[in-house]
């Protein structure tokens, strides 16, 4: 039962660089005259790494373990925040978000497969709603110290802080790593990937998760510019992204009843519908506190969301490529990220930023209704 709160805390630190990198490589660009379809060219630089070395990712920790590509991770993590720190421009951005998606391709595909290795299935939906309030709490505070670091001390000592953070779970992974699960020390088997897409309604969930994922990187991405658009500050923005935040956090508080209670599928579909009718309101408000509102909304929809999906593709993984399995999770997810905000990045700068939200929310539809109790592959 330690080694599971062992990687609560890794994933903390993590989640809250991964979270609070995003937002604030965004809001120096913002900062540094990007345009719309810009911000969307940066939100697929995030994406490419991890889209090509997820499942490789993947496989090697089958294979030797999770610690010390953990540990890697993170200091691959602490690095890319120090980038645009001695280098304040443009491609300096850029190159911050490739690195930081290199230290995504360890960091998210190791805790997720982590917090599956370590529990019993009766045991499952609890700790993976657990490993998401972790990830809740880190959200919720990331984009508040980013605005708060900011408009206290500027870009430069917030890109510092969130080195620092980075580089917090080294020393106990270095120390106390060897508590977590080893891999099988077995090359891969040939032919994996058509194994593992062969399991039966893994194409569905590998639907579900490229919507999902969409739509919550779309509106951490394009709420900041909207928000900016219509002149809130740095400290609102952040608060207005930690509202969010923050009903996901409650929402995962009681996700293991409502699963209990829903069932999986019909709960995730539940969140997709929530999701969609939130976003559709967004371009109508721009007040701080009604945008507050609405944002709470679309994380007590999406709240649950991500946690069932990662559930369902580690009980659907063969057994011993789980890791693997995650992989595959991973690589579709950066593919989403890689296409949508490219292309909704060209949407923006057609027709502006009202129909991002909107289209966006029939996305998330769709989800919904593909997540359904019967649906097939």
């Amino acid at each position: 039962m330690q080694r599971i709160y062992f990687v609560f805390f890794i994933t903390f630190f993590n989640i809250l660089v991964v979270q609070g990198g995003r937002v604030l490589l965004t809001l120096h660009a913002l900062e540094l005259g990007a345009k719309p379809f810009t911000i969307g060219m940066l939100a697929t630089t995030f994406a490419l790494i991890p889209l090509l070395l997820s499942w490789h990712t993947g496989r090697l920790t089958d294979r030797f373990g999770t610690r010390w590509p953990l540990t890697f991770g993170c200091v691959v993590g602490a690095v890319s925040m120090l980038v645009p720190y001695f280098s304040p421009s443009l491609p300096a951005i850029f190159a911050a978000a490739a690195i930081s998606g290199l230290s995504i391709a360890f960091i998210m595909l190791c805790t997720q497969n982590l917090v599956g290795l370590l529990s019993k299935p009766a045991e499952r939906a609890k700790n993976y709603s657990n490993y998401s309030l972790s990830t809740s709490l880190a959200t919720f505070f990331a984009p508040m110290l980013v605005g708060y670091a900011i408009d206290r001390s500027g870009y430069g000592i917030a890109f510092v802080i969130f080195a620092v953070i980075s580089f917090v779970p080294v020393v106990p992974l270095v120390i106390w790593g060897a508590v977590l699960p080893r891999g099988t020390g077995e090359d891969a088997p040939a032919g994996s990937l058509r194994d593992i897409l062969a399991e039966r309604g893994l194409i569905r969930v590998l639907a579900a998760t490229s919507l999902i994922n969409a739509g919550q990187d779309l509106y951490r991405f394009y709420l900041p510019v909207y928000a900016h658009s219509v002149g809130l500050s740095a400290s609102i923005i952040g608060v207005v992204l930690a509202v969010n935040a923050g009903a996901s956090f409650v929402v995962r508080i009681v996700m293991a009843r409502l699963v209990a209670r829903f069932g999986e599928e019909r709960l995730l579909a539940y969140s997709f519908f929530i999701g969609a009718a939130s976003l559709m309101l967004i371009p109508f408000f721009k007040g701080a506190i009604i945008l507050g509102v609405v944002s709470f909304i679309f994380g007590v929809g999406m709240g649950c969301g991500q946690p069932i999906i990662t559930m369902l593709m580690f009980s659907k993984s063969p057994p011993g490529r789980s890791g693997e399995a995650m992989g595959v999770r991973m690589s579709v997810v950066h593919l989403t990220r890689l296409v949508s905000p490219a292309a909704f990045g060209v949407l923006a700068a057609a027709f502006g930023l009202f129909p991002i939200f909107w289209v966006n929310a029939l996305m998330l539809w769709g989800g919904g209704a593909i997540s359904l109790p019967g649906k097939r592959r």
